[in-house]
């Protein structure tokens, strides 16, 4: 993954655990606290500062009741390719196999 993709899904991310915490009426100290996690880096999380790892999302996303999934789901959009962009390079690869 390209370096600007990578800030992008951080980016991304944080901003649906953000997104996450205030529709739960949390602090970052209070959700840091029942993820088990340190405040700051919860902080740099939400920025999209730190690459968080599955077992971090998890205790993220139990400590917000929500499933991981849900925490995921804004990276099918922050990572997806233009569509036409897409179709023309498999319209390419298509009439090279024939």
């Amino acid at each position: 993954m390209r370096p600007k993709q990578t800030d992008k899904v951080l980016a991304a991310f944080g901003q649906a655990v953000k997104a996450y915490r205030v529709a739960c009426g949390l602090t970052q100290e209070q959700l840091a606290d029942a993820a088990d996690l340190h405040p700051g880096y919860l902080g740099a999380v939400e920025r999209g500062e730190k690459n968080i790892g599955l077992q971090n999302i998890i205790a993220l996303a139990r400590a917000l009741a929500v499933p991981p999934s849900g925490l995921m789901a804004v990276l099918d959009v922050a990572i997806a390719p233009p569509v036409v962009p897409r179709m023309q390079q498999i319209a390419r690869v298509t009439k090279r196999g024939n």
